[in-house]
C-alpha cells in the first residue's frame, strides 16, 4: 500500500529554467554593455560572499542563462555569447539555455580568455562586477589576455535589468555553544591570531560566510542548503575581530553574547573599514581565490602591503575536532535511518510501475523530516530515473519529471542538515532485474569506492595520489567518469568544503579530522547513470604508526542486486559482508517491522 507524502518543504520542482527568456533578457543586457560602452560583460556564478549555495537575488547567471547549475561562468558580447561549464553539466547545460544565442563550451577544452581572443576584436573592452569576481581571476585573465582586452570594472550589469530581483535575505542566526561546535570562539580567534602572527599579516580579511560562521560559531538561514548567516569579517592579529552583519539577525542577547569576544557593524560599512585599515599602512591578509577584486582595488589605493594568501581558516576547519565528529557521526546514524525506510519503501512501491522521479525525492525528504533535528537537507536531492540518471547534476522538475520503469536503474544523491550534522550519500538501485551489463558497470564503481575506503596510506598523500584508485577498474574497461571522486564536507556547513578533495588535481595533504565523500561513478548517455557515495573520516591507520585510513561514516546498505560477484575478490566481498553487518547492528535496533525486514534482508552477507 502507497504512503501519502505532504509537498516538499526544502525543494521545489518547478521549471525554474526556461530557456525562452534568454534571448529577451541578452537583449536588454546587450544593450546595457552597449550604453556603458563595453564590448562585452562577464557573469560568474557568484556573489560577493563566493559561498556555494546563494540567495535567490544573487542567481545572476541563471537569470540571464537560464542555467541553475553549482559551477559556471558566463560571457554576452555584443554578438556572440558563451556559457562556460565543467563535465558534470555536459548534458544539463545545453538544455537550459537557448543555444542559438549562448553557445555551451567545457572549460576542460576552451578557457574564458581563448574565447575572448577568438570571438571579440583585439583592443575589446570587457565588463565585470569588482565584487563578484575574485582578485585572483582578475590576475589570471589579464596575463592570458595580455594586451589583447581591457578588462574594466563596473556597477552590476544583470542587476541594471533584472527589475524583480528579490530582496537580500535576512533571517535570524543561532550560537553554538560549546557542546556543538566543540571549541570556544575566543579559541577559534587566538588560534587564528597566532596564524596571522606567524605570517607577519596584521590583519586578516574574510568575505566567505562558512569561515565566518565556523570561527565565530554562529549559524544561519539566509540561504538555501548551507546553514549560514550572510557576512564580513576583519581579524586583526591582537584585539577583538570585527563581524559585519545585519544586525537585525541578531536578538539583544546574541548581540550582547557574541559582543564579549567581536565587534560587531553593520555590513554595510565592510569597504570602509577596509579603506581606513589601509590607511594605518597595516600588512593585511586575503585569498584571492574568495576574495572580491574590490577589496584589492581599495587597499591598492593605500599604503598598505598586501599579502595574499589561501584563507587559514580552511584548514582549521577542516580538521574537525572530536565534538564535531561525534556530531556527525550522530546526523549519519540518523540519516541512515531515513534512508533505510525510504530504500524499503521504494523497494515495495517501485515494482508496481507508478513511482516517479518527484515521488521518489518527495518521500526521501518525508522520511527525513521525521527527525525533527533535520533543518534542511543538503542539496536539491538528485533524483534521476534511467537516462536522466546519467545526467551528473540532475534536477528534476515538473516538465523533466519522468516514470521509473521495470529494468531501469534509479540514481537518487541527496543529504541532509541536522542540528548534529551534514550528510550525502548516493545510492544507485535497481527497479526489477538487472541486466548483466548494469551489473557490471555497478561493480567497477563498487570496487572503486571499496578501494578508496580500504586505503592505508602515509602522511602528505593528497587526493590527486589516490584518485586513481577509484577509477582503475573502470579504466580496464575503457571506462571513465568525468567529476572528482570526492570532496570535502563541513561540520553543520557546507556539504561541499575545501581544501582537500578526491581528484586528479588536488594536491592538498589529507590530514586526520577530515571528512571527505568517496563517489566513483559511471553514466551511460541515453541509458543510465550509476554512482555510489560514503562519507568517509580520516583517522589514524592501524598497520603503522604515522600512517592513516578511511573510517566509513555512512550507514546504508548498498544494493547487491547490482554486484555481480564474479567481478569481486575475497578482500572486497569481505568488506562489502562486513560493512553491511556494521550497518544492520547499528541502525536495526531502530527499525520495526517491514523496514526492519528489509534492512535485514538488504544486509544479507553475498
Amino acid at each position: 500500500m502507497s504512503l501519502k507524502f505532504e509537498p516538499t518543504k526544502f525543494q521545489s520542482f518547478d521549471d525554474i529554467s526556461d530557456p525562452s527568456n534568454v534571448a529577451p533578457r541578452v537583449k536588454a543586457l546587450r544593450e546595457t554593455i552597449k550604453n556603458n560602452n563595453l564590448d562585452a560583460y562577464i557573469i560568474p556564478l557568484a556573489d560577493i560572499h563566493r559561498g556555494e549555495s546563494l540567495p535567490p537575488g544573487e542567481q545572476r547567471l541563471a537569470y540571464i542563462t537560464g542555467f541553475t547549475g553549482s559551477a559556471g561562468l558566463a560571457i554576452i558580447g555584443l554578438k556572440k555569447a558563451a556559457l562556460f561549464v565543467d563535465g558534470r553539466y555536459t548534458l544539463q547545460a545545453p538544455k537550459q539555455t537557448d543555444q542559438k544565442i549562448i553557445e555551451v563550451q567545457q572549460i576542460a577544452e576552451i578557457k574564458l580568455t581563448r574565447w575572448i581572443k577568438e570571438n571579440l576584436p583585439k583592443g575589446a573592452t570587457i565588463g565585470f562586477d569588482p565584487l563578484t569576481s575574485t582578485v585572483g581571476e582578475l590576475k589570471t585573465w589579464t596575463k592570458e589576455l595580455g594586451d589583447y582586452a581591457i578588462l574594466s570594472h563596473c556597477k552590476n550589469l544583470v542587476n541594471a535589468i533584472w527589475q524583480d530581483r528579490p530582496a537580500a535575505p535576512n533571517t535570524p542566526i543561532e550560537i553554538l555553544g560549546n557542546n556543538r561546535a566543540g571549541i570556544s570562539r575566543e579559541a577559534k580567534i587566538n588560534s587564528l591570531q597566532k596564524t596571522l602572527s606567524t605570517n607577519n599579516a596584521d590583519a586578516l580579511i574574510l568575505n566567505v560566510p562558512e569561515s565566518i560562521n565556523w570561527l565565530f560559531n554562529i549559524r544561519g538561514r539566509d540561504v538555501p542548503n548551507t546553514p549560514v548567516a550572510l557576512c564580513f569579517a576583519i581579524v586583526p592579529q591582537m584585539g577583538r575581530p570585527t563581524l559585519f552583519i545585519n544586525e537585525k539577525k541578531l536578538t539583544p542577547q546574541q548581540h550582547q553574547q557574541l559582543s564579549q569576544a567581536v565587534k560587531i557593524e553593520s555590513e554595510n560599512r565592510f569597504f570602509a573599514l577596509i579603506s581606513q585599515l589601509g590607511e594605518t599602512e597595516k600588512s593585511i591578509w586575503f585569498d584571492p581565490a574568495s576574495a572580491p577584486y574590490e577589496v584589492a582595488r581599495i587597499l591598492q589605493s593605500t599604503p598598505a602591503i598586501l599579502i595574499e594568501k589561501p584563507d587559514p581558516v580552511l584548514d582549521a576547519k577542516a580538521i574537525k575536532n572530536e565534538t564535531e565528529l561525534v556530531g556527525m557521526r550522530e546526523a549519519h546514524r540518523l540519516d541512515a535511518i531515513a534512508m533505510a525506510k525510504f530504500l524499503s519503501w521504494f523497494d515495495r512501491q517501485a515494482p508496481t510501475g507508478s513511482l516517479t522521479e518527484i515521488d521518489i525525492a518527495t518521500a526521501l525528504e518525508a522520511f527525513r523530516r521525521q527527525e525533527q533535528t533535520l533543518v534542511d537537507i543538503s542539496f536539491d536531492t538528485i533524483s534521476g530515473s534511467g537516462p536522466n540518471g546519467a545526467i551528473v547534476h540532475y534536477r528534476v522538475t515538473n516538465s523533466s519529471n519522468r516514470k521509473l520503469r521495470r529494468g531501469e536503474l534509479m540514481l537518487v544523491d541527496s543529504g541532509g542538515q541536522y542540528l548534529s550534522g551534514t550528510t550525502d550519500i548516493t545510492r544507485t538501485m535497481i527497479c526489477g532485474d538487472a541486466t548483466r551489463e548494469q551489473k557490471q558497470h555497478n561493480t567497477r564503481v563498487l570496487k572503486g569506492m571499496i578501494a578508496i575506503s580500504s586505503l592505508q596510506f602515509p602522511p602528505k598523500t593528497t587526493g590527486a595520489h589516490i584518485d586513481i584508485l577509484a577509477r582503475q577498474f573502470l579504466w580496464q574497461a575503457g571506462l571513465n567518469y568525468g567529476h572528482g571522486t570526492g570532496h570535502g564536507v563541513g561540520a553543520f556547513l557546507s556539504v561541499h568544503e575545501g581544501p582537500a578533495s578526491i581528484s586528479p588535481i588536488n594536491n592538498v595533504p589529507l590530514q586526520k579530522g577530515m571528512i571527505l565523500s568517496n563517489e566513483p561513478g559511471f553514466y551511460l548517455e541515453g541509458e543510465y547513470g550509476i554512482r555510489i557515495e560514503n562519507l568517509i573520516h580520516i583517522v589514524d591507520s592501524e598497520i603503522s604508526k604515522g600512517w592513516l585510513a578511511f573510517e566509513t561514516l555512512t550507514l546504508v546498505p548498498i544494493d547487491t542486486r547490482l554486484v555481480d560477484t564474479a567481478l569481486l575478490t575475497p578482500e572486497e566481498t569481505a568488506w562489502i559482508n562486513t560493512y553491511h553487518a556494521r550497518v544492520l547492528k547499528e541502525i536495526g535496533p531502530f527499525l520495526y517491522g517491514e523496514n526492519l525486514d528489509w534492512l535485514q534482508q538488504a544486509t544479507k552477507a553475498i
